[in-house]
């Protein structure tokens, strides 16, 4: 059996994004090295504005800094609202016309599930339910949702702050540097059909 991931080598130098609709987390890698990591938030008053900040806010970006990479990206998957899964999609958009201006290649894109159980972030289990639950009884089902999301959101943070000696705190970020970690390991698993 051959080892693709020998013939499949990442590029050297790699971007990764966490989008939004208000903002996208980013990290940069050379030579698999976390070099930058960050947060670029957009302005409006309206899905239509914020896209079009965002697009003229990573054109910029994208020229200064990320220029010679390629693009990883986090895969948009449906969630409970439509209109959250629309407006998302055009942030994407936003975010390959700035690299496509800047010839900087979209490489291609990651389900949240993979690059979330590739670093040991998987869905809680029934038992870690049980337990949530015995240790806070009575609450809404809603309130059980969120707090597994904050405990997942900060097992990220965890690993990122641990493998990198960071001390990030912002898990839009965390999930973008994992997702870089994530592609780096594992390149020949690129959706490199997702976004075209």
């Amino acid at each position: 059996m051959v080892n693709l991931s020998l013939i499949n080598q990442p590029p050297s130098k790699i971007c990764s994004i966490d989008a939004s609709t208000n903002s996208i987390a980013f990290a940069l890698f050379d030579d698999k090295k976390l070099i930058m990591h960050g947060k670029i938030k957009f302005a409006g008053n309206n899905t239509y504005q914020k896209v079009q900040d965002a697009n003229r806010k990573l054109s910029v970006f994208f020229k200064q800094f990320v220029k010679g990479t390629v693009i990883i990206i986090e895969h948009t998957v449906f969630m409970n609202s439509p209109k959250t899964v629309s407006d998302l999609a055009l942030v994407q958009g936003a975010i390959i016309g700035a690299a496509g201006i800047n010839k900087i290649p979209v490489a291609g894109s990651v389900n949240p599930v993979t690059w979330q159980s590739f670093i040991g972030n998987k869905v809680l289990t029934k038992l870690e339910k049980k337990e949530l639950a015995d240790a806070n009884p009575g609450k809404s089902v809603a309130w059980y949702k969120a707090r597994e999301r904050e405990m997942r959101k900060q097992k990220t943070i965890n690993f990122v702050n641990t493998y990198y000696d960071k001390n990030v705190n912002d898990d839009d970020i965390a999930d973008a540097i994992a997702i870089g970690y994530w592609a780096i390991n594992n390149w020949e698993k690129v959706d490199k059909n997702a976004n075209g």
